[in-house]
């Protein structure tokens, strides 16, 4: 299972009671946040995200709008006591900086911070249940996207029917990735009457900010749930082109190129008080599209 809580929807400007870009993918065990523009904290305390369950941080790129809240988050964490360590994934100038705020007012950790600079599209993460991996896009400054895909195995082991057989749980390994059960006396039992299948593995990718690029196509094809920045409706093509960000339309036809499953529209310009707009264009290309509307949860 893969959840994301949408805590900041905005861009540059906080404006019509919308913050800068922050979210929160979490699974069963874990929860990551992604970005963590001016009042993350704030947001994370009204929609009840716990800081503690947050062990991976990952900022796209360093306009502040997507990282002016970090050193707040971090020192506060801090004074809350935390003691696991966080590891920060992020352009490599930000661990200078974050040394820097915390020299000039004589400030500590008392937790260890691990920093992780992005410089390849590659795996950042890969643990028992998640792997996560970074892509660049193409912003006016260095700028990163994030794809989730969980962890399955191939075939779920049924209980009855292992008891039935007596196999045992050494063997379990085996029989997820699809293999049949050998017994002590040489017969085969097949694997389908011990396991079932599963669901495919669930993904999530965020683009962060993007003009329209169809080299992302390849980076994202076929996800579940697709994060696009969306900062201005059609309209405003030209001037979206010149500042390396995207319109409504052109997340959705990222979308339908991608043959994603689903599309969210967030980094809205502080320009726009009403957002149905955005939604209204992108269907007209890529029907299932939903606004990334803050304090709500998108399962994916």
């Amino acid at each position: 299972m893969l959840a994301v809580t949408i805590l900041g929807n905005n861009s540059a400007i906080p404006a019509f009671n919308r913050h800068p870009t922050a979210q929160v993918v979490q699974t069963a065990e874990q929860s990551f946040l992604i970005d963590c523009g001016e009042g993350t904290q704030m947001q994370m305390m009204e929609y009840k995200i716990r800081s503690s369950k947050i062990n991976h941080i990952f900022i796209s790129h360093l306009h502040g709008d997507h990282y002016f809240g970090l050193i707040g988050l971090l020192t506060s964490m801090g004074l809350s006591g935390r003691k696991n360590e966080i590891h920060l994934y992020a352009p490599e100038i930000l661990k200078t900086i974050i040394e820097l705020q915390l020299e000039v007012a004589s400030a500590h950790l008392p937790y260890q911070l691990i920093f992780h600079p992005l410089k390849n599209e590659e795996i950042i993460l890969d643990d028992k249940k998640i792997i996560i991996k970074c892509f660049s896009v193409k912003h006016r400054i260095e700028c990163w996207g994030f794809l989730f895909t969980e962890k399955k195995y191939a075939r779920k082991i049924e209980i009855e029917q292992i008891k039935k057989y007596n196999v045992p749980s050494t063997y379990f390994d085996k029989l997820h990735i699809g293999e049949d059960f050998i017994t002590e006396d040489n017969r085969v039992i097949k694997n389908e009457l011990l396991t079932s299948a599963v669901s495919p593995p669930k993904t999530y990718a965020y683009c962060a900010d993007t003009l329209y690029d169809e080299e992302l196509i390849d980076k994202i094809k076929n996800v579940d749930l697709l994060y696009h920045e969306s900062t201005y409706l059609h309209a405003l093509q030209v001037k979206a082109n010149s500042r390396f960000h995207s319109t409504s339309i052109e997340a959705a036809t990222i979308a339908k190129k991608a043959g994603v499953k689903k599309l969210l529209l967030g980094h809205f310009s502080s320009m726009y008080e009403s957002l149905e707009a955005f939604k209204t264009e992108a269907c007209t290309v890529f029907e299932n599209t939903e606004l990334a509307l803050e304090g709500s949860c998108y399962t994916v």
